[in-house]
């Protein structure tokens, strides 16, 4: 796992809101291939990104070079979200933005994800996260089941 000198992790900003939509469509499709087929096209996913993530979520975008190649969203104590581009899997980024998550929350945070979404689960518990709660799919929209992990420091 290598991360070049060239990636900074920064918050997000308005101008953002293209790219981040491009790496949720895309990192959706690619890794998550059990997901309805999106039928939102990239300028509404934009917008939603624009007027609902970046003014609800506290987001950090991790740069290489010029481009955004993924990012991090956290609402008060959950991350709501945590993209690659499908291109820079397994090189780091991710646990670049959740470094960055950490030190923000640094007393703790929770998450869900799909309990299909092995690849996710196991990046989560390298990092020190426990499944604390699963549920049918009756509280997200695409129904599927899923867990909530937590972090904590030092495993508290």
């Amino acid at each position: 796992m290598h991360v070049d000198d060239t990636t900074v992790i920064r918050l997000a900003e308005a101008e953002d809101a293209a790219a981040i939509a491009g790496i949720h469509l895309a990192s959706r499709a690619a890794t998550m291939p059990y997901l309805p087929p999106q039928l939102r096209p990239h300028d509404e996913v934009t917008r939603w990104v624009r007027d609902v993530v970046l003014r609800d979520c506290r987001t950090s975008v991790a740069v290489r070079g010029a481009e955004i190649v993924g990012y991090a969203a956290v609402d008060g104590d959950v991350l709501e979200q945590l993209y690659l581009r499908p291109d820079v899997l397994r090189q780091g980024i991710g646990s670049l933005l959740l470094d960055e998550v950490k030190r923000h929350r640094a007393d703790g945070f929770s998450l869900h994800v799909f309990q299909q979404n092995t690849g996710a689960r196991a990046f989560y518990e390298r990092h020190g996260f426990t499944v604390v709660d699963t549920d049918d799919g009756s509280r997200n929209m695409e129904r599927l089941p899923d867990m909530t992990l937590c972090w904590r420091p030092d495993g508290a």
